[in-house]
């Protein structure tokens, strides 16, 4: 279990679409797959961190493990990830590797462009 970051509680964690070459070169392969982030608060970014590379050395896989909206454990591959210290506590930042089709775009305006 020590290749899975798994959130125990909370909401299912929202992806923001990136455009970024580096994302798009680290997930060459022959299916086509885009690379989203997340951000997490955690108690432990720099263990999770840690737990990242022991795994990525191991040329394993690590996963972002998480229930999504209807409930359904789902797993995604994560291709990066950085630990960050904010006001507000420990956060980490996840680029996960997804399928074009498990994007789901949203259009969201500011007030002003009502």
């Amino acid at each position: 279990m020590d290749n899975k970051i798994t959130i125990i509680e909370g909401p299912t964690p929202t992806f923001e679409a990136i455009n970024s070459e580096w994302a798009a070169a680290i997930v060459e392969a022959p299916a086509s797959f885009e690379v989203v982030m997340t951000n997490l608060r955690t108690a432990n970014g720099q263990e999770l961190i840690d737990r990242c590379n022991r795994t990525w050395s191991q040329q394993d896989t690590m996963y972002l493990r998480y229930r999504n909206p209807i409930g359904l454990e789902q797993e995604i591959p994560i291709v990066a990830a950085r630990a960050l210290e904010t006001e507000e506590g420990d956060k980490i930042v996840l680029w996960v590797r997804v399928k074009p089709e498990q994007v789901k775009l949203e259009i969201r305006l500011d007030e002003d462009e009502e």
